[in-house]
C-alpha cells in the first residue's frame, strides 16, 4: 500500500477558512488495477456533537437551544460514540417535530455546524482565556474563572465598555438589557459549565445581569472534521499536446461502429433501420449504404443559428418521447452522446411537426396562450 500524502488546497467557506485534501492512494494485489480515494478534511479540530445539536436548534429559536442546554447538563461521561451520538438524538426529540429530527441527523451527519461551533473557539481564544481555566466568564473585559469574583466584576462593570454583541450569540430570554454583560466561554455538558451556567442563570433571574453562552473547548480534539458535499478533482495532465481538427468526424472510425450490426441506435434522421431490416431483409447491404450517408450528413457539424437553438432542450425530449418505449432510452443516449451533430436534426424534425400538427404555413403567423 502506498504511503499517504496530504496536499494543502484553499477552499472559500462560510468561514473563510482554508480547508486540507487529503490524497490516500491505494493500490490492490493486482499490478492493473489502481484505485484513489479522496477525503476532504477542514483546518480546525473536530467539535462536539452535542455542540453542533445546539446550534441547530438555537435555529429554530433561543428558547429552543435553552432548553436544550438545560435537558443536556452533565452529559459527558463514558459514552462511547453511539451512545453519545444515540443520547442527543434522543434528548433533542423531545424539543423537536420527526422532521426537524431528521434535519438534525443530516445536519450532524454533514458536520454542517462544525465551522459555527469553532467559529465561538476562535473567539474565546481571542480573548485570550485565563491561565488554568477550563470554563471562564467575561464581565466588560475583565476575565476570571473564579465565581467568588463575579459579584465584584459586576458592581464595576459600568466603570469599563459594554462589549459588542454578535447576532450568533446566545442570550438567555428575559434578560434585563440595562444589566451589566456577563458572558461564559464553557463546553455544554461538562461539570464546569454546570457550576458556571447555575451561577450565571441565578443572576440573570434576578434581573442582575445580561447572559451570553459562548462555546469553548478547553482541551480541543486532535482529529479533524471530514467534509461532505464537496467536489474533488483529481487530474493527470500528458504533457505531450497534439494538434486536431475536432470540426469535422473521422468518417471511417465513427461509421465502423455506428454501422455495426448489434448497434442499439437504429433511428437516423427519421428512418427506422431496425424495422427496415426486419421488413426488407433481401436490402440490408442497401440500407447499410444508405444509414452510412445519412450518418456522414448527419455528423456534419454546421454552426447553427440563433434562433435555432432555441428550446433545443424542448425538442430532445420531444424526439426521444416520439421514439419507441423499447428504444427511447438507446434514442436519449444516442441524441445525449452526439448531441452537437443531431441538434440541426432535431430543430428541423420537431418544427416540422409542430407546424404539420397545428395547420401553420409558412407565410403563416399564430399566437397561443396556453396552447389555445
Amino acid at each position: 500500500t502506498t504511503p499517504p500524502r496530504a496536499l494543502n488546497i484553499p477552499q472559500l467557506s462560510h468561514c473563510a477558512l482554508l480547508l486540507s485534501l487529503s490524497l490516500l492512494p491505494v493500490v490492490s494485489g493486482e499490478a492493473d488495477s489502481k484505485a484513489v480515494t479522496t477525503s476532504l478534511t477542514t483546518k480546525w479540530a473536530s467539535t462536539p456533537l452535542l455542540l453542533e445539536a445546539s446550534e441547530f436548534l438555537a435555529e429554530e429559536s433561543q428558547e429552543m437551544f435553552w432548553d436544550f442546554v438545560e435537558a443536556n447538563q452533565n452529559i459527558k461521561g463514558e459514552h462511547d460514540d453511539q451512545a453519545y451520538y444515540d443520547l442527543i438524538v434522543k434528548r433533542a426529540s423531545t424539543l423537536l417535530s420527526t422532521v426537524q429530527l431528521n434535519m438534525l441527523k443530516f445536519a450532524l451527519s454533514l458536520r454542517a455546524y462544525s465551522a459555527t461551533v469553532h467559529s465561538f473557539q476562535q473567539i474565546a481564544s481571542n480573548e485570550p482565556p485565563p491561565s488554568g481555566c477550563s470554563a471562564f466568564f467575561n464581565v466588560h473585559g475583565e476575565k476570571s474563572c473564579d465565581t467568588e469574583k463575579l459579584a465584584a466584576l459586576m458592581e464595576t462593570a459600568a466603570e469599563r465598555p459594554t462589549p459588542y454583541l454578535l447576532k450568533s450569540d446566545h442570550r438567555f430570554p428575559g434578560s434585563n438589557p440595562d444589566t451589566p454583560v456577563v458572558i461564559l466561554y464553557a463546553e455544554i455538558g461538562s461539570s464546569e459549565f454546570t457550576m458556571f451556567h447555575q451561577l450565571m442563570l441565578s443572576k440573570a433571574n434576578k434581573g442582575l445581569a445580561t447572559y451570553v453562552l459562548r462555546h469553548y473547548l478547553a482541551s480541543p480534539s486532535s482529529l479533524r472534521v471530514y467534509l461532505s458535499g464537496y467536489g474533488v478533482e483529481l487530474a493527470i495532465k500528458n504533457q505531450e499536446y497534439k494538434a486536431k481538427d475536432d470540426t469535422q468526424v473521422q468518417g471511417a472510425e465513427v461509421n465502423a461502429t455506428l454501422m455495426g450490426e448489434k448497434d442499439p441506435v437504429d433511428e437516423v434522421q427519421g428512418f427506422l433501420f431496425g424495422k427496415l431490416k426486419t421488413l426488407y431483409p433481401e436490402l440490408k447491404e442497401q440500407l447499410k449504404e444508405l444509414r452510412k450517408h445519412l450518418v456522414e450528413s448527419t455528423n456534419e457539424m454546421a454552426p447553427l443559428k440563433v434562433w435555432q437553438m432555441q428550446d433545443l432542450s424542448f425538442q430532445t425530449a420531444a424526439r426521444i418521447l416520439a421514439a419507441p418505449s423499447s428504444d427511447a432510452l438507446n434514442v436519449m443516449r444516442d441524441l445525449s452522446q452526439n448531441f452537437p451533430t443531431k441538434a440541426r436534426y432535431t430543430h428541423t424534425w420537431t418544427q416540422t411537426c409542430f407546424f404539420i400538427s397545428l395547420v401553420v404555413c409558412d407565410s403563416d403567423s399564430a399566437l397561443f396562450i396556453n396552447g389555445l
